[in-house]
């Protein structure tokens, strides 16, 4: 036991040895500590097997005060780990990492964005590194160097399968780490020593500021494992990770049954079926599970096309993640009809496009497209939006590309050292960066405010969002629709004779062409003059306060 004062924010691990030998400690005895705080508030925190005779629970304090803990063991018996007893301190956090510094993350009050715990608002711009609990990304050099690309581009949160990959069977070599595999082969068994690698790679990240998205595995695994098992695996995550500032996604494509009963020779429809309702049946109470043990109450997804409607109860759910197609330009009417729809739906709830065009997937879906799927996506509502290179999100290696996926064909060969510096990821990140220069938080679409009527409105039309009397900002993917007079550009929504600052902004460079001062007439409108550059770009005005 440590008297050390812990920092708010900052994770703790307590460590304790059972005075009984056990056949799979896994599965046969659970402990947890009983944590009491400031205030008398309590957290029941899960404890879990660290391999040997040694079990430890983790745990992060939110506010400076003094705490006790005290142990509970299903085997009363075993006085090295039920009823064992400690103390310590919390004092405030003083360093600059923000998910430290601002609190854990939550659903805000409207419903429709992220924030801290003490209020500031969580911008979630995600990278997608599914496999990148595997050793492809090797410990300390590798991944350390691709979190720090992603810090300086503004990325805030990394999505990460917690080693029940998808895009290969179980047990395929390319899922190991440098411990093996997670589990045995049907699960009963866990493999400590895996996530010990997958421990540091979790903090490393966590640390550098950067909110872990951890999937718990692939949405067809529920069918390998059952039920029972996909619970204790989930327990053994909640164990081990949910001290951190983290968001959880029950399962990707939790609804998709495996890639042979709908794709190939031996696609079954019926049988595939089967297996959608028998998944989307099991990651309903999976997730009512996760909800019930989780002490920290970390917010809780599904990832699917809509991931809400992957579950019977969409009430369990805290956000959505929205997947699309990976078809470029084709893709995003899909996306924008997806995300209006998904961002209007009751109850609310904050809406991610966590899955869209990989850059560089298929040979294409390059920066460009990357540019106007982000602002197109962003302006309808989201409330975080996840980017992705082919060759990260599956860890090619230069020397040892991935390889066929379970259709027998690969995605691309492209390795995660030159996909990470796909110019995308900083066009995203530019786009964050220019949002948060206003209440991006309060900003809602506004189509109306376009000057393009609703019967004509396509996504390659001008997007328009903000914040009414305050700010509007809208892209255009073909400045040429602010060329067209006299109504193309005839911007709506404005403060009758109100006063702005107007700019356009390349949505690629960030180079400002400012237009000065401009008056709406007496009707709120006003006439854009002829955009600076032949391609994409912004246009925002903010209201001059009188």
């Amino acid at each position: 036991m440590t008297s050390k004062p812990m920092p708010t924010g900052c994770v703790r691990q307590w460590s304790f040895v059972s005075r009984k030998t056990y056949a799979n400690p896994f599965a046969d005895v659970e402990v947890d500590a009983i944590v009491t705080g400031p205030g008398r508030a309590t957290w029941r925190v899960p404890a879990f097997w660290a391999g040997g005779a040694k079990w430890a629970f983790r745990f992060v304090g939110p506010r400076p005060g003094s705490y006790t803990f005290r142990t509970e063991c299903s085997d009363l018996a075993n006085a090295g780990l039920h009823n064992r007893e400690g103390a310590f301190k919390v004092v405030r956090y003083r360093d600059v990492n923000p998910l430290y510094r601002h609190g854990r993350l939550r659903v805000a009050s409207d419903r429709r964005h992220f924030e801290h715990a003490d209020g500031t608002p969580f911008f979630w711009l995600g990278d997608t590194w599914w496999m990148g609990l595997t050793h492809r990304l090797r410990w300390k050099k590798e991944i350390a160097a691709l979190t720090a690309d992603r810090v300086k581009k503004g990325f805030t949160v990394i999505q990460i399968v917690a080693g029940l990959y998808p895009d290969m069977n179980w047990l395929d070599p390319r899922g190991a780490n440098e411990a093996g595999f997670p589990y045995d082969k049907d699960f009963g068994r866990v493999n400590p020593k895996w996530y010990d690698c997958a421990d540091r790679k979790i903090a490393l990240i966590a640390d550098s500021g950067l909110a872990p998205c951890i999937v718990g595995c692939w949405g067809y695994y529920l069918m390998l494992m059952g039920l029972e098992k996909a619970r204790r695996h989930w327990r053994y995550l909640v164990a081990r990770y949910g001290a951190y500032p983290v968001f959880w996604c029950l399962a990707g494509e939790a609804t998709m049954p495996y890639y042979d009963l709908f794709l190939g020779p031996k696609a079954d429809p019926a049988e595939a079926d089967r297996h959608r309702a028998v998944q989307k049946a099991g990651w309903t109470e999976v997730t009512r599970y996760v909800r019930g043990i989780d002490p920290f109450h970390n917010p809780v997804s599904v990832h699917g096309a809509s991931g809400r409607a992957c579950v019977e109860d969409d009430r369990l759910v805290d956000f959505n993640m929205l997947e699309s197609s990976h078809d470029g330009y084709e893709s995003i009417p899909g996306a924008l009809s997806l995300v209006r729809t998904e961002c209007a739906r009751e109850p609310l709830m904050p809406v991610v496009h966590s899955e869209v065009n990989y850059e560089g997937i298929l040979g294409r879906a390059k920066d460009d497209v990357q540019r106007a799927t982000f602002w197109v996506c962003i302006l309808n509502g989201l409330a975080g939006y996840t980017y992705g290179a082919n060759g990260v999100w599956q860890l090619n290696r230069p020397e040892k590309p991935y390889g066929p996926s379970p259709h027998g064909a690969t995605w691309g060969n492209r390795s995660w050292q030159d996909a990470y510096k796909l110019p995308g990821s900083a066009v995203v990140g530019l786009g964050k960066r220019l949002l948060q220069k206003y209440a991006w938080w309060q900003f809602q679409p506004h189509p109306e405010w376009s000057g393009v009527p609703e019967s004509a409105q396509k996504w390659d039309l001008p997007q328009v969002a903000g914040i009414p009397g305050k700010v509007m900002v809208l892209y255009y993917h073909n400045a040429k629709a602010a060329w067209a007079p006299p109504d193309a550009g005839r911007l709506s929504g404005l403060v009758p004779r109100g006063a702005y600052r107007a700019k356009w902004i390349d949505p690629e460079s960030g180079l400002e062409y400012r237009l000065g001062r401009i008056t709406a007439d007496a009707d709120g409108r006003w006439l854009t003059p002829r955009s600076p550059i032949i391609g994409s770009i912004l246009l925002i005005l903010e209201r001059i306060a009188r």
